[in-house]
């Protein structure tokens, strides 16, 4: 990961930009998210129902980041199986299609599922590859 999230960039970032500007740009717009902000809440002028709605943004961006980072280190324990399990399933009904081909075979049923197979494995990289990075910031 490049760095960490400014907190102009989170939801409840811009949220108290939006309701009480003057503080949140003075102390903590430019700065990495962390305990500054609930002393920005607390310290604040704002109604007591905004600073329950901030707080609340607040828990649930921590809760958001901590999720992403469980997923990437038990991504980052994965086996070789686990990691190659997509290129594993296009090889083998790829190389059971070109055998059944040539031993005369019906392909009737292998051929769909080696359409859905190869649409899904190239489909989903295509995702990842243009989506990728918006969703693993």
């Amino acid at each position: 990961m490049s760095g960490k999230k400014k907190f102009k960039d989170t939801k409840v970032g811009s949220f108290l930009l939006q309701k009480i500007p003057k503080v949140v740009s003075a102390i903590a717009q430019d700065t990495p998210v962390g305990n500054v902000i609930e002393a920005i809440i607390g310290g604040s002028d704002m109604s007591s129902e905004d600073k329950e709605i901030a707080l609340e943004k607040l828990r649930l961006e921590r809760a958001e980041m901590d999720g992403v980072t469980r997923r990437w280190v038990a991504d980052s324990r994965s086996g070789w199986l686990a990691q190659n399990v997509r290129p594993l399933t296009l090889a083998f009904f790829s190389i059971s299609y070109v055998a059944g081909w040539y031993l005369g075979y019906p392909l009737d049923s292998i051929t769909g599922l080696l359409s859905v197979v190869i649409g899904g494995y190239f489909g989903s990289r295509g995702v990842e590859k243009v989506m990728g990075n918006k969703l693993h910031q």
